[in-house]
């Protein structure tokens, strides 16, 4: 899905990994339950994995856009830091970032290149490393460029829960438990306490434990116990009930900058003097420069129609989740320009929960077009029917590019906005043409 890659060994080296096991693409009840296949290649490269320091990032929600505000704070302290990060919108390189930059097409090829050798070798010699997953090699990937570029942090998000996570081979000083929802419960459980059992994977003796979730809360209750249990320290941002999505994302933030600065770690930099690192690093233009794209990104899209221009607001958000939906949507109702009528653009992925997501539509004003993006997406005639069911209204229009120019055209015609959501990949879509 992703936009055009040029480096031809990179795309050698794509073609390659594409050939093994794909976790992402694979059926969701087969996971495999233990760490070895990356230990044993992070073993064979070095353990880059010890060469700089670490926040680990797990989570429902929010994990990607708290990931890019500890960044942008450690870079704004001076820091030179590296971040892991899944899924990608636009093209393959944006799940590797120094300095807050997509890692460069060549330098990603050399890494899947080593990682893809160490992963031969382990075939040949028949050891753990031969079950490493796509995931795996481009996680080992990720690692051996941090080092190779020598930066002092990194912050590394989790692709799937955390226990047996590709990332989970590090020792982290910060571990961050963003918030749990249901997701992926084939995998990681029934209830929000079976999930934060497995994202609380992530804690190891010695770290501190960062989490908005509530003591009193089921699966706060599991990361504070998980805590305890390995002497951890656990600080809780408090953040009021109806803060935003941005301004819970920069509470968990500025709290991991806070506990680093208590630890000691001082800010670097020839122009002051050094201070304990903290969430005053957070300033509106760092968060700015934090911002990623197709979460909460609003746009403004000039139409003309009948010889008039008119503007339409435009927000594109990945959100795949029922809470998460739920949660943009209050956000943006906060604003006059998005109380108006809405027009949806949207693709659901077939193991994503359709209905819980056409149901939180059903509070607002929202009429939608059904479309799709690939193999993985849910048949838009499948979800026009549950739209049906809770009176909704929708139309289908499998070229996503042609249900976008719908979108438009249909909302210069009655002064609504339009929202591209469900799918990261229909972002990325939308945001190429």
């Amino acid at each position: 899905m992703s936009s055009h890659i040029e480096s031809e060994r990179l795309s050698n080296s794509l073609a390659e990994l594409d050939q093994l096991t794909n976790w992402e693409r694979r059926p969701r009840g087969d996971m495999r339950v233990d760490l070895e296949p990356m230990r044993d290649l992070a073993r064979r490269l070095g353990d880059p994995q010890n060469s700089f320091r670490i926040v680990h990032v797990a989570g429902t929600k929010g994990k990607g856009s708290t990931c890019a505000l500890i960044e942008a704070g450690l870079a704004r302290a001076g820091f030179s830091v590296g971040r892991y990060a899944s899924p990608h919108v636009m093209h393959i390189t944006e799940r590797v970032s120094i300095d807050g930059r997509p890692v460069g097409e060549e330098r990603l090829a050399d890494a899947l290149g080593a990682a893809l050798s160490a992963f031969k070798d382990a075939r040949r010699e028949a050891t753990d490393g031969q079950g490493a997953t796509w995931f795996d090699i481009l996680t080992v990937s990720a690692l051996l460029i941090f080092r190779s570029e020598r930066v002092e942090w990194a912050v590394l998000e989790t692709g799937l829960g955390g226990r047996w996570d590709s990332t989970n081979i590090v020792q982290s000083d910060v571990a961050v438990i963003t918030n749990i929802d249901l997701e992926h419960t084939e995998i990681l459980g029934k209830t929000r306490a079976a999930i934060a059992f497995e994202k609380a994977g992530i804690i190891k003796r010695g770290a501190t434990v960062v989490t908005l979730l509530p003591e009193a809360d089921e699966a706060g209750a599991v990361v504070s116990a998980r805590a305890a249990e390995l002497g951890c320290a656990l600080r809780r941002p408090t953040v009021p009930a109806d803060a935003t999505i941005e301004q819970r994302n920069v509470a968990l933030a500025g709290t991991v900058l806070d506990v680093l600065g208590k630890m000691g770690v001082m800010t670097k930099g020839a122009s002051a003097m050094a201070a304990p690192l903290g969430e005053q690093l957070l300033d509106p233009s760092t968060i700015a420069t934090a911002r990623l794209p197709g979460r909460l990104e609003k746009i403004a899209v000039n139409i003309t129609s009948h010889g008039d221009n008119a503007k339409v607001n435009v927000v594109l958000d990945g959100a795949h989740v029922p809470f998460n939906l739920a949660a943009v949507l209050s956000d943006l109702s906060q604003e006059e320009k998005y109380r108006a009528p809405c027009i949806a653009v949207m693709s659901i992925a077939d193991d994503k929960d359709a209905a819980g997501l056409l149901s939180t539509m059903t509070r607002h004003d929202i009429s939608i077009i059904f479309t799709t993006v690939g193999a993985r997406s849910r048949s838009p005639e499948q979800l026009k029917t549950i739209a049906d069911t809770l009176g909704l209204l929708s139309i289908v229009m499998l070229d996503p590019l042609e249900a976008y120019q719908e979108a438009l055209a249909g909302a210069t015609e009655s002064g609504a906005w339009v929202l591209v959501t469900g799918s990261l990949y229909l972002v990325g879509i939308i945001r190429a043409a």
